[in-house]
């Protein structure tokens, strides 16, 4: 969905052209598009000029057009939807959206992602509802609290950089244009200043950095010796930039601990403007080894206005946050199972909350249970087929934690219970996720959950003092880092396992 141009016109009844441009905007990666999408049938845009004179004929609004014209005005021609076919230079441009409202025609044309020969229905277009979106969101922007010309054509000078952000590259991401001018102190940039296209309008308020570093460890763990378990970890550093000036320059260094984990398969952010060659070259590819690059990590860009994934990353870690061992084998009408997590030592024993979630596939619901936890608190959901063992915020001192029990179910219901093509028989699995942020429970099948604030697996942190910003004022640094778990998964040891992974990332 994406628009080809967009124009503006007063309608003025009595002048030579009767009606004047008041904004257009024309985009040309669409219009390449259009040659593709469109093949033969495909029509340019038309200069200003025709294009204005071919639209005023079609919506009747020429002096000396007022008699009929059949090409326009007969039956077959009755048009109940505001979108055009406009003959210019003896080829028609269709679909033109356009509707006159308050003495201000609104115009654009939407891309057809396919050819127009034959013409397809407008509901197989879907760049048509996005045009209408963009211009009832113009037209509401402009006569907002709007009192007199002065206020309307304040306005429409600041079209042309809010569309920067509304509609960049022709396509609609927000139609509240006001909220846009609102939320980010807008201020028009003068035209004399080089603005790149990416980075629409300028900040006004208190300067600040804030620097985010997520880490998300996938696991899969058998508790066979002659199946490997597997885990990577995988992180993103999340910036926004709150500072003034139409170019800011940032440089944020990413640091390791002598025992940290480097850094691999380094994805930056395109506004980052040059990288180290070591940062570029470090792969998981490769062996480890003693030459691998442990930083620092810095990264010199010039910031968007809003919040951006500065880059991404991964890490081979030595080992995953969490051993389990997971066995679950049935004994008449019932199952027994055995759980034990332990928490390595390096790992920070700090959670939000860390829970294990033990669903049973393919059962009816949970009549009876019988357990022992040496640690936490164990949650039955009968009807689901589900248990979860809450652990809490804390590993305790042991660092290892167990659950058994016996799990007695009634007659299937395929209602209700869950179920799975896998897990089958004896075939079933934990997924642990730990997560140290108040967020609302999603409901997996046997996961491990966990997020650790302040911490990241890697070891990597952005130091406050090492961010250099050249630009008016002394901002504030904000840093904050977590660990969050992510398809952590632990196997039925008694059980075949259906699936064993060769890279966690594919």
């Amino acid at each position: 969905m994406a628009q080809r141009a967009v124009w503006l016109l007063s309608h003025e009844p009595g002048t030579p052209l009767r009606g004047t441009i008041r904004f257009s905007r024309r985009y040309p990666t669409v219009e390449k598009r259009a040659r593709v999408f469109n093949g033969a049938s495909y029509v340019p845009i038309p200069e200003d000029g025709p294009f204005i004179k071919a639209l005023l004929f079609e919506l009747r609004l020429l002096d000396d057009d007022k008699g009929f014209v059949e090409s326009r005005d007969s039956c077959s021609h009755i048009n109940k939807t505001s979108v055009y076919g406009l003959t210019v230079g003896g080829e028609e441009l269709w679909p033109v959206v356009a509707f006159l409202k308050n003495g201000m025609i609104y115009a654009c044309v939407p891309l057809v992602e396919q050819t127009l020969s034959p013409r397809p229905l407008l509901i197989s277009i879907s760049g048509i509802s996005q045009a209408f979106e963009l211009l009832f969101g113009i037209q509401d922007f402009l006569y907002s609290g709007q009192k007199n010309d002065t206020e309307l054509n304040t306005k429409l000078s600041q079209l042309p950089d809010l569309l920067l952000q509304a509609c960049p590259f022709g396509t609609l991401l927000d139609a509240n244009l006001q909220n846009l001018l609102d939320g980010i102190n807008f201020a028009s940039v003068p035209h004399t200043q080089k603005q790149p296209a990416w980075r629409a309008g300028i900040y006004k308020g208190k300067p600040q950095v804030s620097i985010s570093i997520t880490e998300k460890v996938k696991s899969m763990q058998y508790g066979k010796q002659d199946i490997a378990d597997t885990w990577q970890v995988v992180g993103a550093v999340t910036c926004k930039c709150d500072l003034e000036g139409i170019m800011p320059n940032v440089t944020i260094s990413l640091s390791l601990p002598t025992n940290g984990s480097p850094l691999q398969d380094i994805l930056v952010h395109p506004c980052v403007t040059s990288l180290d060659s070591a940062i570029l070259t470090s792969s998981s590819i490769d062996a480890m080894d003693d030459s691998a690059f442990s930083g620092p990590y810095k990264f010199p860009f010039t910031p968007p206005l809003d919040s951006f994934n500065l880059c991404y990353y991964t890490s081979q870690v030595p080992v995953p946050p969490i051993l389990g061992f997971y066995q679950m084998k049935e004994e008449e009408i019932q199952l027994k199972i055995t759980v034990n997590l332990k928490l390595h030592e390096s790992v920070k024993n700090n959670f939000e909350f860390c829970e294990v979630h033990i669903p049973f596939y393919n059962r009816g619901p949970i009549t009876h249970v019988e357990y022992k936890v040496s640690f936490g608190q164990l949650e039955v959901f009968r009807e689901k087929s589900l248990l979860i063992w809450i652990i809490g915020q804390k590993f305790p001192k042991s660092m290892e934690v167990s659950l058994s029990g016996t799990v007695t179910f009634g007659a299937k219901s395929h209602e209700k219970q869950p179920f799975d093509q896998i897990c089958i028989g004896g075939t079933t699995y934990l997924k642990v996720n730990v997560f140290i942020w108040l967020t609302t429970l999603e409901t997996f099948l046997l996961f491990l959950h966990f997020r650790i604030l302040d911490y990241t697996l890697t070891g990597c942190y952005a130091d406050q003092h090492s961010v250099q910003v050249f630009a008016s004022g002394k901002p504030k640094i904000n840093t904050r880092r977590e660990l969050i778990s992510s398809d952590y998964y632990i196997w039925n040891s008694k059980a075949p396992a259906p699936v064993t992974y060769g890279s966690l990332l594919l």
